[in-house]
């Protein structure tokens, strides 16, 4: 949960690198939270299709995706920035299909041993020739 915390506090930051563990996990708590909240709505809902709690839950749901929009745009571009891509590698999932395949190996990968342009390793000194 703090690396979720942690990208809701860097909510603006478009600077810097992110590690996996900060990406993956921000992306696993807000997957289980969207989870939840469809499957509330769909609850309700399903009772009672014209239920204004059914209608309120999927405005609750429709702002939750839009609040973390940004946050996770950041955390995107700042884990490109760790395995040393520009942030504009972002646009690739406008391809169909294989832009999806190929932000997905990006994203999976190590980060970038030392330093690059976009500043220090976030894992720290590790050294990766005795991995």
């Amino acid at each position: 949960m703090n690396w979720y915390i942690k990208v809701l506090q860097q909510y603006t930051d478009f600077e810097g690198r992110a590690r996996r563990k900060e990406y993956w996990m921000f992306t696993l708590v807000n997957f289980l939270i969207t989870m939840a909240l469809q499957a509330l709505t769909f609850m309700v809902a399903g009772m009672n299709p014209e239920s204004t709690l059914g209608l309120f839950l999927s405005g609750i749901l429709a702002l939750y995706g839009l609040g973390v929009l940004i946050p996770s745009l950041a955390v995107t571009v700042r884990r490109l920035h760790d395995t040393n891509r520009s942030g504009w590698w972002i646009l690739i999932n406008f391809i169909p299909v294989i832009g999806f395949i190929v932000m997905l190996v990006f994203l999976v990968q190590d980060s970038q041993p030392g330093t690059n342009q976009y500043g220090e390793n976030p894992k720290g000194n590790v050294d990766t020739a005795v991995l």
